[in-house]
């Protein structure tokens, strides 16, 4: 965990849900990093393995003592620690459990500014996790999705794979910019803490992740904007 701020210790004495736990302290922590699949509220139906992610967080910290780690800002507006966190007792071996989620597939890897020191091993264990087809990844509902096909998707976090267009102005205050995804109505509002990719070349083929709304996908940290070729698709100015 070198790189890390070291933290507090504690219990973990409930699992939340596959990113979220309390510890015997009462500290809530939201594990940083990952995204788990969500339980419905208000009626809404749970999102696939929801369950089977929150088991397997379990298996790994239910019971036992573990450190919290700090890859930045330290507590959200609910005052959840937002942490690593690594297993530190007898009662199993010892885990970086973010990590281990990953690559078990029980979690896709989301990225926010304020936290994300240590991403790229994380996205490392996704991309091992996806080509094996672990967990969540041998679902339909989580396969990345290319951009052209996106009719009718409802709102949420999104993978989406897809060939960058130029840049264009953003369309809010706090865009540093916003970028299409070519033969696709989908565009990229680039937030300032990601304006790196108001820089990338056009044509170059990228995976792209953040909240998805009506053709908009918000790209909040350049972490999660992730080229996949270092080949680009060849443009004339004429070219939308």
């Amino acid at each position: 965990m070198s790189g890390f701020q070291r933290g507090e210790t504690g219990r973990v004495v409930r699992v939340i849900d596959g990113d979220a736990v309390v510890l015997d302290t009462g500290q809530s922590v939201r594990l940083v990093g990952v995204e788990a699949p969500a339980f419905g509220r208000n009626g809404a139906p749970d999102e696939p393995h929801a369950a089977e992610a929150r088991r397997r967080l379990e298996d790994m910290v239910l019971g036992r003592r573990v450190r919290l780690y700090y890859s930045g800002l330290t507590r959200d507006r609910y005052d959840r620690a937002l942490a690593h966190l690594c297993t530190e007792d007898r009662l199993g071996p010892v885990v970086w459990v973010n990590l281990e989620l990953v690559s078990a597939g029980a979690v896709r890897v989301r990225v926010y500014p304020d936290t994300a020191s240590g991403s790229d091993a994380l996205f490392a264990a996704e991309a091992g996790a996806m080509a094996a087809r672990r967990g969540l990844w041998a679902r339909r509902a989580y396969a990345v999705k290319d951009a052209r096909d996106l009719a009718d998707t409802a709102p949420g976090f999104l993978i989406l794979s897809g060939i960058l267009g130029p840049r264009r102005p953003g369309p809010f205050e706090d865009t540093a910019c916003a970028r299409s995804l070519l033969g696709s109505e989908v565009m990229v509002t680039v937030d300032l803490p990601a304006m790196a990719a108001c820089d990338l070349e056009t044509g170059q083929r990228v995976q792209v992740r953040g909240w998805y709304r009506e053709g908009r996908l918000r790209l909040n940290a350049a972490d999660n904007l992730r080229p996949l070729a270092s080949e680009t698709l060849a443009m004339t100015e004429d070219q939308p």
